[in-house]
């Protein structure tokens, strides 16, 4: 489903994130890519979902080279994904219920089937008895599940999430974690990017362990680290 190979990624600052980064991921997985804060996890992810283009190496997606791709073809591969980032990009001027309808409203389904959709999603993460309040009302871990609504409404094939516990109390960060566990039962790939490895030992997902830009032992499950 996802294939790295030999990926370099280096920024116009001259900044190298990634250094010969190779991995696959399969469809289903369940996948956590971890390590210390600047080892090259946010550019992984913005790679698979052609948010940045790798300075040379390829990310494959579904059979697909995303370097070779036209610009005007990268949003239908991020039909793919649904995408949750740190900064969540949150509509303050909409409700809850409009921040998930945004998606919906841009592959052009009709209302009745976006209002349907939404409603199950934002029901999904708990989020349904507040769909008309506006986000700047909800808590932290509340704005971070509208987040994931929003992120899987499409019924995406792959869920990435950069740091989703980020800035989380214990309580939020292990509902938000309970909700990644649940789209990864029901077959959805799952790929969460974060320095916190105390979920490693409860969700025993795959990890691939970046380091200084370089995945180390990619698909190992380490004994006894958390």
């Amino acid at each position: 489903m996802i294939s790295f190979s030999a990926v370099h990624k280096r920024y116009p600052t001259g900044y190298e994130a990634l250094r010969g980064v190779s991995f696959d991921i399969d469809a289903g997985e369940l996948v956590f890519i971890t390590g210390h804060s600047g080892a090259g996890k946010t550019t992984l992810c913005k790679l698979a979902a052609a948010i940045e283009r790798p300075t040379s190496g390829s990310v494959v997606v579904n059979g697909q080279n995303l370097a070779a791709l036209r610009k005007s073809a990268i949003p239908y591969v991020r039909r793919n994904f649904g995408l949750v980032f740190q900064d969540q990009k949150l509509l303050f001027d909409r409700t809850v219920l409009d921040n998930v309808l945004l998606p919906l409203a841009i592959v052009g389904l009709s209302p009745k089937e976006a209002g349907k959709r939404a409603r199950a999603a934002l029901d999904k993460v708990g989020l349904l008895e507040r769909e008309k309040a506006n986000p700047i009302a909800l808590s932290g871990g509340e704005q971070q599940r509208l987040a994931i609504a929003r992120a899987v409404v499409n019924r995406p094939a792959i869920l990435l999430a950069d740091e989703p516990t980020a800035n989380l109390d214990t309580d939020s960060a292990g509902e938000v974690m309970e909700l990644f566990k649940a789209f990864h039962q029901v077959g959805v790939t799952v790929i969460l990017a974060t320095h916190d490895t105390q979920w490693v030992r409860h969700l025993n997902p795959r990890v691939l362990w970046v380091e200084h830009g370089q995945v180390r032992a990619p698909g190992e499950r380490p004994e006894g680290q958390a």
